[in-house]
């Protein structure tokens, strides 16, 4: 059945907007397009001039890119002519399907400022787990609208960015989340107060759980009043927390999984062991912080799904996260301690860079930071995290808010400042890879002098430190262990990538490149 429109006016033909004209046309739809790097019916010029007739068009589907005051959209506006994300036609080929009884479809969608990613990859693996036919699509890079028009899976795993949701009215999730909130694409929407507001749409209509961020006062504030505002009265409000959980939460509680809230756990209010969801921990057990979070975030949704608890923990204890989100990707054994390398580059704005800098002891982590700004601001960051970090290596075009960051706030933490003109000679990660593993060096070097003064000042024999030398592998690898003496060099450059870097996946990729040349040259 065809989604009762005649005409479409399909704006950027990226890959989610080459698959709402194929499918369209499938469907033998009419279909018009535009854009201006790939071939097309007009160019954005023409369709955002006065002269261009939006008559005949009955509804416009827009890459969520583009502004609402893009040209194009203004005058589709005007005209009265619908302008719709991919999202939203989605919904409404669902609906069409539904009323022909053709499809019996989950929906699940989640949106925040960061972890958003982490999140619907840890939802899908649940899913799968459980035996459903299902999908991670949407704004984590898989088109929605083909997935939905298959009519070949039960569960629909939707990422729904800001930008997407401004453009969808109608969808009705039957489990939502919002991960967190923190100031992300202002420009775009025009301030925080739009931003929150988009982000949440994502509670209308919510027919099983609305899932938020307990920690998070604004999300927390968002859901509640959706929740009071709720159209099903069934639908359930559960927070998660990394504290201890209070009524309708789940949470921390002495290193335990714990439920507190309505969701169906077989009676079990202890639910699993931190510790046993080893790919969420450093090598020393230590957990992150926002991993941790995304998991919670995944757990309630599944359960909340009708997913069996026990099928949702056993997914997300074999479950690892996916490329450039804290991933090490390269480790040097040098005679004074291990130096890992950390990829996450997907630590494209502050607030997520907060989160994974938050993961490490103090003075333990080389920062790579950096890139495209877009207006960011980056004191609290550096105010808050700075105890952590050794040194940092400045990247990016865009170097002066993250400097002025470090002057005001930081300036006893040494700083490689890398001349963003200066890729001519060597490219700009290979040294950006070279001057943090320096410093990592230079820091473990001094944290082996000190552990080796303060043994000689608790009254060690000065030949007990020199017959170290004759200790064997194995025994070295384990004072090394007990001392701490583990540098990170973390990329998580709390900016995009765009203007030294193809993408965030270009960048993390050469990150892993170069660490392992250096490892390869230097390490031992």
């Amino acid at each position: 059945m065809k989604v009762s429109m005649k005409t479409y006016l399909v704006v950027g033909l990226g890959v989610s907007g080459a698959s709402v004209v194929e499918v369209l046309r499938a469907q033998g739809e009419k279909v018009l397009t535009a854009d201006d790097k790939k071939t097309a019916d007009y160019s954005l010029a023409q369709i955002g001039s006065p002269d261009f007739d939006y008559t005949p068009i009955d509804c416009v589907i827009t890459s969520p890119g583009f502004k609402p005051t893009t040209d194009f959209i203004v005058r589709a506006t005007d005209a009265s002519v619908p302008v719709i994300s991919d999202v939203e036609l989605a919904w409404r080929l669902h609906e069409q399907a539904e009323q022909a009884q053709r499809s019996g479809q989950q929906w699940i969608g989640i949106t925040g400022t960061n972890g958003k990613t982490t999140t619907t990859e840890m939802t899908e693996a649940i899913m799968r787990s459980a035996g459903r036919a299902s999908a991670a699509v949407g704004n984590i890079g898989n088109p929605i609208v083909p997935a939905v028009a298959s009519n070949q899976l039960d569960t629909i795993v939707a990422e729904l960015s800001s930008f997407q949701l401004h453009y969808t009215d109608s969808v009705t999730l039957d489990c939502a989340a919002i991960t967190n909130l923190a100031d992300d694409h202002l420009d775009w929407h025009g301030g925080f107060d739009n931003y929150a507001a988009d982000k949440a749409k994502v509670y209308n209509g919510t027919r099983l759980v609305m899932v938020y961020n307990a920690d998070d006062e604004r999300v927390t504030q968002l859901a509640t009043r959706a929740w009071a505002n709720r159209q099903v009265d069934s639908c359930a409000l559960v927070g998660f927390t990394l504290k201890q959980p209070r009524e309708g939460q789940v949470g921390i509680e002495n290193g335990w999984i714990v439920n507190r809230s309505s969701l169906p756990t077989q009676g079990l209010e202890k639910l699993a062991p931190v510790s046993s969801f080893t790919h969420l921990t450093e090598p020393d057990g230590s957990v992150y912080p926002h991993l941790l979070a995304d998991a919670l975030c995944a757990l309630c949704l599944s359960v909340g799904a009708g997913v069996d608890v026990e099928h949702a923990l056993e997914a997300l204890q074999a479950f690892a996260p996916s490329g450039h989100r804290i991933q090490t990707v390269a480790v040097a054994d040098t005679p004074h301690g291990d130096i890992r390398f950390v990829d996450d580059s997907k630590a494209t704005n502050a607030h997520a860079a907060a989160a994974s800098l938050s993961s490490y002891g103090d003075a333990s982590v080389v920062w790579i930071a950096g890139g495209l700004a877009k207006g960011a601001e980056f004191g609290q960051l550096v105010r808050n995290q700075h105890h952590v970090m050794a040194a940092a290596v400045i990247i990016g075009r865009d170097q002066k808010p993250m400097l002025d960051a470090f002057a005001q706030y930081a300036p006893q933490i040494p700083l490689a400042v890398i001349d963003p003109d200066s890729s001519d000679n060597e490219p700009i990660m290979q040294q950006a890879v070279q001057a943090a593993a320096r410093y990592a060096q230079e820091r473990a070097q001094e944290k082996a002098q000190e552990k080796t003064q303060q043994e000689v000042k608790q009254g060690k024999q000065t030949q007990e430190v020199h017959e170290a030398k004759q200790q064997t592998k194995q025994e070295v690898q384990q004072e090394k262990q007990q001392v701490g003496q583990s540098m990170v060099v973390l990329m998580a450059p709390a900016c995009a990538s765009m203007d030294q870097f193809i993408s965030y996946a270009d960048r993390g990729d050469q990150f892993a490149h170069y660490a392992h040349e250096w490892v390869n040259s230097y390490g031992k």
